[in-house]
């Protein structure tokens, strides 16, 4: 197969099957490191001290800041697992996109005297149900109620780990109120699921990027077979624009990469809410079917004692 030349790539082989090599260049230069050939090494060397500078470098660019020739990038380009320089420079631009704010965080402990782990984590849960119980509309959230009550069938779901773990615990509040309700973390099975939803059922989504595409699929597919969409997510995202009642909430990341994030707090506040307020309000058989749970696991465990009425 002969290679195909570009302005920017001396010699740059097509990529096979859809993709070559490795998605983190990043990781790939430090698995590497040291074990370069000696010129591709001082490419190796440059790069590394230049990472956010690369991208606007052509190929002769980056060969003569490093004093090398240009096939000599082409080639640390492909130890790396990349087709070519552009390639290269493709996947690089790709990673520094989410892997700044990681390379530059700081792994001190905390501080002797400032505030513990515990504090911070439950400041900015706190800082951020201020802020959603400010943002949130209530004419939202009385549809969204309004749905819940009416609803025939109770479709959750969420992609990721927090969402699909709210999405979770959303289909098992509501299932106590005797409200047919499941949750699904999976995108193939979510596509179909909504394929079966109608008229009278609800598809909730929980998303804090609002940019899934297998939610923003679901939902669709809900809203072309007449059923209501719910989501909660962030304001001006695809999911938002496309879900039939959104419950839109802002929460900025923590900058701190190793704290836990505080949205899926809020989006289990927001989700209890709801279940909260639709339980007071059809409350003689939310009451009745609570009974019956609490009655069934003790014939189940035998315990009596006090323990939480609404589990």
């Amino acid at each position: 197969m002969q290679d195909h030349k570009t302005s920017d790539d001396v010699s740059v082989r097509p990529i096979r099957g859809g993709a070559s090599g490795t998605a983190d260049v990043i990781s790939a230069l430090q698995r590497h490191d040291g074990q370069f050939a000696t010129q591709e090494q001082r490419v190796a060397d440059y790069v590394k001290a230049h990472l956010e500078e690369i991208s606007d470098m052509t190929i002769a660019d980056l060969a003569r800041h490093c004093n090398v020739s240009k096939p000599t990038v082409v080639r640390f380009c492909r130890t790396l697992g990349c087709g070519g320089y552009r390639e290269f420079k493709l996947r690089l631009a790709q990673n520094l996109a989410v892997s700044m704010q990681y390379l530059s965080a700081s792994s001190a402990p905390l501080a002797s005297g400032g505030d513990s782990a515990f504090d911070q984590v439950f400041s900015a849960i706190h800082a951020n149900a201020v802020a959603v119980r400010e943002q949130l509309d209530q004419s939202a959230y009385a549809s969204a109620k309004s749905a819940l009550l009416q609803t025939r069938h109770l479709l959750f779901a969420g992609i990721g780990g927090g969402s699909s773990t709210v999405s979770q615990e959303g289909a098992n509040r509501f299932f106590r109120l005797g409200i047919p309700s499941v949750a699904t973390s999976d995108s193939y099975i979510l596509q179909m699921r909504a394929a079966t939803l109608r008229q009278g059922d609800v598809l909730f989504l929980i998303s804090a990027s609002g940019e899934a595409d297998a939610l923003v699929g679901a939902a669709e597919i809900a809203n072309g077979y007449g059923a209501t969409t719910i989501c909660v997510t962030a304001p001006g995202t695809r999911l938002a624009k496309v879900a039939r009642i959104p419950l839109l909430v802002d929460l900025p990341e923590d900058q701190n990469i190793h704290k836990p994030t505080a949205s899926r707090y809020i989006h289990l506040m927001i989700v209890d809410a709801l279940a909260f307020s639709v339980a007071q309000e059809m409350a003689q058989e939310t009451t009745e079917n609570l009974r019956r749970i609490r009655a069934s696991l003790t014939a189940y465990h035998g315990r009596t004692g006090p323990q939480p009425l609404g589990d």
